[in-house]
């Protein structure tokens, strides 16, 4: 929030499982911005949520493929600007009625123009809200999706659309792995998606498992919405060994009564085992395969040379060095200097990678 402030655009990276959705849906409440923004330095403020699972079906072919998904990508936005500022009291009446106007316009499909013009109407659908000075950040979840079915030219013009507000105008991404990093995955040409990665290159935020309020908190809920309540100390072996991850600690949680009778002796002597046994329960499972599918080839090979199922690494490599490094800004791997080994984390997604995937 420190960064929407200075209307910078911020990339929050975060491996599945990490309680995403509810982040996006904090960030965007607000009572929280007011809480963590000086709010009185920007007139209005306004965080839309932009979910790529709302695009309609896109074409894979034709003359004007690449104009048709662009137009999608716009009016997508232009429908959550709709959403977000209805019914438009910030505006006058007239310019409420012109946006509205704009916002038909974008829709008309018997415009033979209308999915070149999509851009068009969106920067004049914006125009009217920067008039108004309200600061906007565009918050794009699942962007990973955006940068699959959506043209590099879209991203580009969003880079030109920034350039032209730049001090009411920002953008939130959130993916599994560096922009550029999933850009080369989908063989995007890197020159070309530059300028856009280019805006978060000093706000690459890494997003970890829930601190232990939080977690415990997520517990408690959880208990209470299943009507079950267990002891402390199973409540401190489902934390431990989910590491607090949102998925894995959901899923964890209801996997317990499988376990059989959970006592402290039990837990002490056994909690490794388990373990395991939680990691062959269907719900868990996936959850660790969730992670492990938003991990590359190398940062995979890594794990599994930690646990013994590939050969050993060097780290002093640079394709091995920075697949540890982003594996630890991950939280999926603990350095432990003094002896110099590193540890899968959390146990659960240990005793997965030790399955062999």
């Amino acid at each position: 929030m420190e960064r929407w402030q200075a209307s910078e655009s911020c990339s929050l990276i975060g491996v599945g499982s990490v309680g995403k959705s509810n982040l996006l849906q904090h960030l965007a409440d607000p009572d929280v911005q007011a809480h963590y923004m000086d709010i009185s330095k920007v007139q209005y403020f306004k965080a839309v949520i932009i979910d790529p699972s709302l695009l309609g079906p896109l074409p894979i072919a034709g003359v004007n493929m690449d104009q048709i998904r662009c137009w999608a990508g716009y009016e997508l936005i232009m429908h959550r600007l709709f959403l977000t500022f209805y019914p438009f009291d910030i505006l006058t009446n007239e310019e409420a009625k012109q946006f509205g106007e704009t916002y038909q316009a974008l829709q008309d499909g018997t415009n033979p123009l209308y999915a070149y013009m999509g851009l068009r109407y969106f920067e004049l659908g914006l125009e009217f809200f920067m008039r108004r000075g309200i600061q906007i950040v565009f918050m794009f979840d699942e962007f990973e999706e955006m940068m699959r079915q959506l043209p590099v030219k879209f991203f580009q013009t969003l880079r030109g659309i920034r350039d032209s507000n730049k001090s009411q105008l920002s953008y939130l991404t959130f993916t599994r792995a560096p922009i550029l990093e999933i850009a080369q995955q989908l063989d995007i040409p890197l020159l070309a998606i530059e300028p856009f990665a280019e805006l978060f290159t000093d706000n690459n935020l890494y997003i970890g498992p829930y601190n232990e309020t939080d977690a415990r908190g997520m517990t408690d809920s959880l208990m209470k919405r299943n009507q079950k309540i267990y002891d402390e100390y199973v409540v401190n072996f489902l934390l431990w060994a989910t590491g607090r991850y949102a998925g894995l600690l959901r899923a964890a949680f209801r996997a317990l009564d499988t376990l059989g009778d959970l006592n402290s002796e039990t837990i002490m002597t056994s909690a490794e085992n388990l373990v395991r046994q939680l990691v062959t329960r269907r719900a868990v499972y996936t959850e660790c395969r969730t992670i492990w599918m938003s991990l590359n080839r190398m940062e995979q090979y890594v794990l599994k040379a930690i646990v013994g199922l590939a050969s050993s690494i060097d780290t002093n490599d640079p394709e091995t060095g920075e697949a540890v490094a982003l594996l630890v800004q991950k939280r999926l791997l603990r350095l432990n200097r003094e002896q110099q080994q590193l540890t899968i984390e959390p146990p659960i997604f240990n005793a997965y990678v030790a399955s062999n995937p």
